[in-house]
């Protein structure tokens, strides 16, 4: 008998992983957790039945929600992480000897636990020195930071459930206040097909540009995220995510990626045009 993994995209719409076995189940006080070893795309992380990530397309995410913002500033010492409780996007920072301090907030304990065991690749960096680990409310967090970081990423569930407070007006203006004068804001903004994401999407990027003056929305293509297309976010109160881009800094240190190019970089802040007229709606 075959086993198969689902994720319904709309009610209309599903992708579907073939499954040779299911390695973990459970529910922790927050979401239900699951593990699975694919026949195409590895060991898949799923939360309430939705893909976080596969160990064959992960990297794609990974270096895109990092390596843009580190790519334009030009001195990121301190980053805090919101969510990213798989380690893959802790394991993209700690490549830079130029950060000296990276905080992990990360509601569900039991996801860390789960990653270390299951997707220990992706989890790896997580006992790095420079690594504090905090399981609290990200919402709740940031409030009591004020001009703490030059990086945030929010690396968050889509928009729906545990992850809704991570996408309101009041998280973005909490994250502008954590920011020192010059720091830069990067979070996953979902894909732009479907109505009820795009709906999402739209909302959020006109929270964000409504609170910072510079905000910018850019692409990667993601085999198993809903439609294969995705989008970041990119806000920033002094930087420019094309303008102020140091090409030959970031290729000087010569970091191997698979998916992220100084080259890419500027390509993905270049939207279709029925990208470009949903963003123009709200801004």
């Amino acid at each position: 008998m075959e086993l198969w993994f689902s994720e319904h995209h709309t009610p209309d719409v599903k992708l579907s992983l073939r499954v040779n076995k299911q390695l973990y189940s459970n529910t922790s006080d927050y979401q239900r957790i699951d593990v699975f070893d694919t026949v195409e795309f590895g060991r898949v992380l799923s939360l309430d039945g939705n893909i976080m990530l596969t160990e064959r397309d992960e990297f794609i995410y990974d270096e895109m929600i990092v390596h843009v913002p580190m790519a334009v500033h030009p001195n990121i010492k301190k980053v805090l992480v919101i969510g990213a409780g798989d380690g893959g996007v802790v394991h993209e920072l700690t490549r830079y000897d130029s950060v000296k301090r990276i905080d992990l907030v990360e509601m569900d304990e039991e996801v860390i636990k789960v990653c270390r065991q299951y997707l220990p690749e992706n989890a790896s960096r997580l006992d790095d020195r420079r690594v504090n680990i905090y399981f609290e409310n990200g919402l709740k967090f940031i409030r009591k930071c004020e001009e703490e970081y030059d990086l945030i990423i929010v690396d968050s569930n889509d928009p729906f459930g545990p992850a809704e407070g991570l996408f309101t007006k009041e998280f973005y203006g909490n994250c502008y206040k954590a920011l020192k004068s010059d720091g830069i804001l990067v979070n996953q903004q979902g894909s732009p097909f479907y109505k009820e994401d795009a709906n999402a999407m739209k909302r959020s990027h006109g929270r964000i540009a409504s609170t910072f003056p510079i905000s910018r929305v850019y692409q990667a293509h993601i085999p198993t995220y809903a439609a294969g297309y995705w989008l970041f976010g990119f806000a920033s109160k002094k930087y420019h995510p094309i303008d102020d881009m140091d090409a030959n800094r970031w290729n000087s240190l010569n970091l191997r990626t698979k998916y992220y190019t100084t080259r890419l970089h500027k390509g993905a802040f270049y939207l279709p045009a029925f990208l470009e007229e949903m963003l123009k709606e709200v801004e």
